[in-house]
């Protein structure tokens, strides 16, 4: 939206992507390469990319179908330099805050001559670098985010919507330095950015550290559809005039994104501010506004306030053409030393800075925080203009508007400049409404503002457990942060565990049942912004409990609340969190019992009972699953939700959403077919006679070389294993089940356990990926490792 909160640009064909990948994944030919989206285009063959090191087709490009299990294991300990042992949390605890807050504010106001500071002062666009970081949050996967500090890497780092974030993180790197890995990158990041607001007058709501630094680039996320190579685009306008995410026409009823997206083009954090497609059209914006927007958990008041608050800081930057501007760092040759954006016009920085083509201010003040970005908004009209670099840009109609000052130029002024994302909030009457309540109450404007900065930039850290340091409000429950109450009641001993599982056994619900439940309620998570999960028990609450994959479940929640209200009767205390997962490890052990094996899962007491009006009812909806391979289930919405996209791929991308390895994904769906935990309780995929024993069949069968699998319709969704030469129908299976035998990588993990001497190791491989997926959520004993027996 503008270079301090949501930029974009004019093209430019060197700075488009990261590298031949491009921001959505794709090769120098076009061929697609993230798991998520599976269409692609087989290459003719030979080596097309020119035969140079490093340069031969990749196995996508071979086989663009092909499912790239490899996702599971990236960003693991090998690629870790500190280790399993790490604790970040301890480390952080060294750290004197407010000496580190002090000597990011110097910096803030020492200028260097290698990237002068605009106005004396670096906050503004450090606070555009933090919130480029956290922007890409998206609520429908939960990715994106500020949380591991990915906008280093391709291809975030490389989006043209990040230009010159390189030389923010550069001049950052001392005080990285100074402390170490006591402090993260991504928490350096944030804290940068509030401590620029400070800087400039805001009172900032909190700041929660504890992120963790990935190591390695994400090509496993999907950022959208778009074909384009970032080498042969010449304009913004000819990369989003291919745009493929949107579904309708802006201002048609049916106009929105496609799922999981969120940004409105490839490349971009939030929205063109130009207008959808350069086309300088405000109410179109606003629709495009509010889309993105929301699809980043933001609603009306958020929105306004953020663009509102992130405009009172700054400028825009916009004195070169894109085309004359240099490769993106992904792109830029290896003496650049990872800086890319290299402008030739001038001294390259200072007043001749470009980079999203708009140029100007919208303040008299920016680097001050007050009300007169919407004071000049509205207190004004505006006509459309060019900026020097040629961007669609508004400037005031009256002569003796105000004059914003040059940046770098002492006593020279400009006109005020507004972009058309700007001018969305004037024209659309819910975001006027809002602009006019903030113009009245400056006060409710700063709280508003200061709270909604907070939401952006730790809305994927999870659960409070997680906030380390002394500014994290953590006395505050805020609804999107999923409040879960302090435990109550003694905690349960061996006794109390060995009389609850008796009474669940009493109950005579099958293992299946139990086992589907807890899963069920633990499944919900995903370690991409660290929702869901058992614990708060909302598998009892809505909406969870009202989600059609859910229906197995209700009968046995109702039974497991009588065991609860028999053990409160006896004097104890249990959370339906905890009798959820406990019942789910006792259908374990019979199940396992039932297979011939002894076995003990793993219980951690402590999980508690969220409220409904603890639970945001909107957002949790984001986490009702569309596809769940694990329970076998497709929803009705499914072909709306990811058209043209396998359920394998989704079933893949649960797996890595839940940090499961390629074993663990195998084990659990083999043990949960032949438990029959099936949504609907139906037989497809549980190719076993043995229903609710914990063994191999469901390897064996799949594996079976006298059946022959057949596709049911068209459809290819279902398929009947019949035995070759007596054409006996023996088992039906979905995709998500024949998957484990076609895919290469899968079955040879498969043939670890279908083997005569794997049931022992399947049992217990089976018993120590449940206790992961049951302990996925419980941040408050799994701390601040990523690594180890208690980290997911």
């Amino acid at each position: 939206m503008s270079e301090n909160s949501t930029t974009s640009s004019n093209g430019d064909p060197d700075h488009r992507g990261a590298g031949h990948g491009g921001a959505d994944h794709r090769d120098a030919d076009g061929t697609d390469t993230c798991s998520f989206h599976m269409a692609g285009s087989l290459p003719a063959g030979g080596d097309h990319l020119g035969g140079s090191f490093g340069q031969s087709p990749t196995l996508e490009a071979w086989y663009p179908q092909r499912l790239r299990v490899e996702l599971l294991h990236r960003n693991g300990v090998d690629a870790d330099p500190l280790g399993p042992d790490f604790d970040y949390a301890a480390a952080f605890a060294t750290i004197d805050l407010e000496e580190l807050k002090r000597d990011i504010k110097t910096l803030l106001t020492t200028s260097v001559d290698w990237w002068p500071a605009d106005y004396g002062n670096y906050g503004p666009q450090m606070i555009r670098m933090a919130w480029h970081a956290a922007g890409t949050y998206r609520i429908a996967d939960g990715r994106g985010g500020a949380g591991t500090a990915m906008q280093r890497f391709a291809p975030i780092g490389s989006w043209w919507d990040n230009g010159n974030t390189d030389k923010s993180r550069r001049l950052l790197q001392p005080i990285k330095h100074k402390y170490g890995n006591a402090l993260s990158w991504a928490d350096l990041m944030v804290l940068t950015g509030n401590c620029s607001l400070e800087l400039m007058g805001l009172p900032t709501y909190g700041f929660g550290g504890g992120r963790l630094d990935a190591w390695e680039p994400d090509d496993g996320t999907w950022w959208g559809p778009e074909v384009w190579d970032p080498h042969a685009v010449t304009s913004m306008d000819e990369m989003v005039s291919r745009d493929e995410r949107w579904h309708g026409q802006n201002g048609d009823a049916d106009y929105d994104l496609q799922s999981p997206l969120a940004a409105s083009h490839q490349a971009l954090i939030y929205v063109n501010p130009e207008g959808p497609y350069a086309n300088g059209d405000p109410l179109g914006s606003a629709r495009d506004i509010r889309i993105t927007f929301t699809r980043m958990a933001m609603n009306d008041e958020e929105t306004v306030a953020l663009i509102a608050g992130g405009h009172a800081f700054g400028k825009s930057h916009g004195m070169v053409p894109a085309a004359k501007i240099g490769p993106s760092p992904e792109l830029a040759p290896i003496e650049s030393m990872g800086l890319g954006w290299h402008n030739p016009q001038g001294a390259g920085n200072g007043k001749d800075t470009s980079t999203n083509g708009i140029e100007g201010s919208w303040t008299q003040d920016p680097t001050r925080w007050d009300n007169s970005y919407l004071e000049n908004l509205f207190g004004h009209e505006w006509e459309q203009t060019r900026s020097p670099a040629g961007a669609l840009q508004w400037t005031p109609v009256d002569a003796d508007a105000p004059r914003t000052p040059d940046a770098h130029v002492p006593g020279e002024t400009h006109a005020l400049m507004m972009m058309t994302s700007d001018l969305a909030l004037k024209v659309d009457p819910a975001y006027r409404e809002v602009c006019e309540r903030f113009l009245a109450d400056f006060d409710l404007f700063t709280t508003a503002f200061s709270k909604a900065w907070y939401k952006l930039t730790h809305r994927d850290m999870g659960p409070k457990h997680r906030y380390l340091g002394p500014e994290t409000t953590i006395s505050d429950e805020l609804l999107w942060q999923d409040p879960l109450p302090d435990a109550t009641g003694a905690p349960l001993g061996e006794a109390d565990l060995d009389t609850l599982r008796q009474a669940v056994r009493d109950t005579g619900i099958s293992a299946s049942d139990l086992v589907v439940t807890a899963y069920s309620a633990a499944s919900t998570y995903r370690d991409s912004d660290k929702r869901g999960g058992a614990n708060g028990g909302r598998i009892a609450l809505a909406p969870q409990k009202d989600w059609p994959v859910n229906r197995r479940t209700v009968p046995v929640v109702e039974a497991l609340r009588g065991v609860q209200a028999d053990f409160a009767r006896g004097g104890g205390h249990v959370s339906l969190a905890d009798l959820v997962v406990l019942a789910g490890c006792v259908g374990v052990e019979d199940a396992a019992r039932a297979a011939g094996v002894e076995v003990t899962v793993p219980f951690t007491p402590g999980r508690v009972d969220a409220t409904q009006e603890q639970t945001d009812v909107e957002m949790f909806e984001w986490l009702r699953p569309v596809a769940d391979g694990f329970r076998n289930h497709v929803s009705e919405r499914f072909a709306d939700f990811a058209p043209g996209v396998a359920p394998e791929a989704v079933f893949l991308d649960r797996a890595n959403l839940m940090t499961l390895t390629a074993p663990e994904w195998t084990v659990l769906t083999g043990g949960l077919r032949v438990l029959g935990a099936n949504w609907d309780g139906s037989s497809t995929g549980v190719l076993t006679d043995r229903v609710g024993a914990l063994t191999t069949d469901f390897f064996v069968n799949l594996t079976d070389t006298d059946l022959v699998w057949t596709k049911t319709d068209d459809t290819e969704t279902t398929f009947t294993g019949t035995v070759q030469g007596t054409g006996e129908e023996r088992w039906t299976a979905s995709r998500a089940d024949l998957l484990f035998g076609s895919n290469a990588q899968l079955r040879s993990i498969v043939d670890a356990y279908a083997g005569s001497d794997g049931h022992e190791r399947f049992v217990r491989d089976f018993v120590a990926a449940w206790d992961k997926v049951m302990m996925l959520d419980r941040y408050d004993v799994k701390g601040h490792r990523r690594y180890g027996p208690m980290a997911a």
